[in-house]
């Protein structure tokens, strides 16, 4: 594409120009003059030129994540939707090799004329979507309550470095970890995903692996904010948490501010109702729960739903669709497998004034900007 090919000409050209200086600035002569010196010419946002000269469709499909439950993507889908990209789920990779999946997952990015978000979810021991399968890994990647037993924070930081190139190897992109979540009773659902510590070593393990996810150049995903805490599985039913809200204040946030502190590119808003921010809503469907993390958070990044198929969801729209109510309520990013009955329902809630063309062209340039930092735009030349 040539916008893609012009990101690398400008940077030529600013080299050449000696507009990046390895040793300081250069001395002034005496006839120079701050006053009259000219400014260096700003460096096109192709990104941004990208988003704003996107057609409402094009800007819409890059809001959504498909989830792909069975073993086949149509490519079809890919040139026609402009999805933002797609959530790999365990079939797809039993069925394949390393090798296939990477010819695959190549083939659709090539079929993409925006380049995609290629994510999974592989947290290590109960939440594992492709080690699970000897043919990609003698053992499935460990819980992060394992690592951190037999090797502290040092282990930690391996198992995310390798568990990036593992997934970076295939053309994954994104992993969506880690788990922020806090619990102490260890009979609760999310219990086994979660460090398994105290609100101090879980902030710092948060910190860590998104530090390092960040240097690997593969994204990250906080989950599942607010704060699961010891509520129910919303895959299966409604949970509804009455803590109150200085509990997630001094406690459930700390890991989220710690993982934004470190620059997380994306936050997973989970399905539970939570009542002192909510009573009536879903996180993942309220508004004031995404201008929490918006405002109190001071979050800026890719806001993402947790799956909308799963049942702790439903119902709550009322008579919209589901992922209007989801963009209604701030997110940027939708995980969904129905988009190709969403997507125009949310075309169409923009042409009835229900929702704005800007809403989804700041969010459609948030995901654009995650790309960008991931350097997919660079493959794409």
């Amino acid at each position: 594409m040539k916008k893609w090919i012009g990101i690398a000409a400008v940077l030529i050209v600013l080299l050449g120009t000696g507009l990046f200086f390895m040793q300081g600035e250069p001395e002034k002569t005496a006839s120079s003059n701050s006053d009259s010196e000219t400014a260096a010419p700003e460096k096109p946002d192709y990104v941004r030129e990208l988003a704003e000269n996107m057609t409402l469709e094009e800007k819409v499909g890059q809001m959504f994540l498909a989830c792909v439950s069975n073993s086949t993507i149509s490519r079809e889908d890919i040139a026609s939707y402009g999805l933002g990209g797609y959530l790999f789920f365990s079939d797809f990779f039993e069925i394949r090799t390393p090798e296939s999946v990477t010819s695959d997952l190549a083939s659709y990015q090539k079929a993409a004329s925006v380049p995609m978000l290629m994510a999974v979810d592989e947290e290590g021991g109960s939440v594992v979507r492709i080690s699970k399968y000897s043919a990609y890994r003698p053992q499935p990647f460990a819980s992060p309550q394992e690592v951190y037993a037999q090797s502290g924070f040092e282990g930690l930081r391996r198992d995310a470095e390798e568990k990036s190139e593992f997934l970076l190897s295939m053309g994954i992109n994104v992993n969506l970890a880690p788990v922020c979540d806090l619990t102490s009773d260890q009979n609760a659902f999310i219990y086994p995903r979660t460090l398994g510590e105290n609100v101090k070593r879980t902030s710092r393990y948060i910190r860590e692996v998104v530090s390092t996810m960040n240097r690997k150049k593969i994204g990250s995903a906080l989950k599942h904010f607010p704060g699961y805490g010891g509520n129910a599985d919303t895959h299966t039913g409604i949970a509804t948490d009455t803590r109150s809200y200085q509990d997630f204040v001094s406690r459930d946030f700390l890991p989220f501010e710690a993982g934004i502190e470190a620059g997380a590119p994306c936050v997973l808003v989970s399905h539970n109702i939570v009542t002192a921010m909510d009573e009536s809503k879903p996180a993942s469907l309220s508004e004031n729960v995404h201008q929490i993390l918006r405002e109190e958070l001071g979050f800026d990044g890719v806001i993402l739903t947790d799956d909308l198929a799963m049942e702790g969801v439903q119902g709550y729209s009322g008579e919209e669709n589901i992922a209007v109510s989801a963009i209604q309520a701030g997110n940027d990013l939708l995980c969904t497998s129905r988009y190709t009955e969403q997507i125009p329902a949310v075309v169409q809630a923009v042409r009835d004034g229900k929702i704005s063309e800007k809403q989804i062209t700041d969010s459609a340039l948030r995901v654009l900007r995650w790309k960008e930092k991931l350097g997919l735009f660079e493959e794409k030349e």
